[in-house]
């Protein structure tokens, strides 16, 4: 697998150019910024990009969407539940950015269980809601995509509109469940399931709070929740 991360934008939210050895088929995953960057990046590598996956739709992870679409020709794609916020600067957060934004409509939407194809890659969509309701982690061998549900040594904020503490704590506690994977965050270093289980202080609430993981983590999407007075969730 060829993989290159970019921290891109304001946020420096991390985007992932994902390909197949082989094919030299590609996914681009959450370009949030600079694309001309992150379209180097695909050139470098000699790349035909398939499919732009937005794990969320909030503004720090969408706003090159339209620029990769012009350049790649590629399709978009989110979860159904946050495809309506790729055009509603509330819900994806622009109107509170210096980013002015406007992402292109999603070609194709996601639920829970699908699997999109670059080349020989399978890219497994896990549904992890919580720091928006249409949130999804990607899984493609022994990688894993978070987006804003987990971060090295935390967790994605819940006080944004849609969010949910409860439902972050059931998606964290089903990627917890995967067995050894690196993980790869929508910001900040990467890190492993491994080390998230033994040292990231919301694994352990989730694991005590979730009870028995299996099936898409569920929680009502328009819940909104802080956290109470556990840890404060990061970005």
């Amino acid at each position: 697998m060829i993989l290159r991360a970019l921290a891109v934008g304001p946020m420096a939210a991390n985007c992932y150019v994902v390909g197949c050895d082989r094919t030299k088929e590609a996914a681009v995953i959450d370009p949030g910024g600079d694309a001309m960057a992150i379209y180097r990046a695909i050139t470098r590598e000699g790349l035909t990009v398939r499919c732009i996956i937005n794990t969320h739709a909030h503004v720090d992870h969408i706003a090159a969407n339209c620029e990769i679409k012009r350049l790649t020709g590629a399709e978009l794609l989110i979860h159904e539940l946050d495809a309506p916020y790729l055009k509603n600067p509330v819900r994806n957060l622009s109107l509170l950015s210096p980013l002015s934004i406007r992402s292109a409509s999603a070609d194709r939407t996601l639920r829970d269980g699908d699997v999109v194809a670059a080349g020989d890659l399978k890219l497994e969509v896990i549904h992890t809601p919580g720091h928006t309701p249409g949130g999804i982690s990607l899984r493609c061998g022994d990688a894993l995509f978070t987006g804003d549900t987990l971060f090295s040594g935390s967790v994605g904020r819940t006080d944004f509109p849609g969010g949910s503490f409860e439902a972050l704590l059931r998606s964290l506690r089903r990627l917890l469940d995967l067995g050894e994977l690196n993980v790869y965050p929508g910001h900040g270093p990467f890190t492993t399931l491994a080390a998230e289980r033994s040292s990231n202080p919301f694994a352990a609430e989730a694991l005590a709070a979730a009870g028995p993981a299996g099936g898409p983590a569920g929680g009502a999407p328009d819940e909104a929740a802080s956290g109470g007075a556990g840890p404060e969730p990061g970005k």
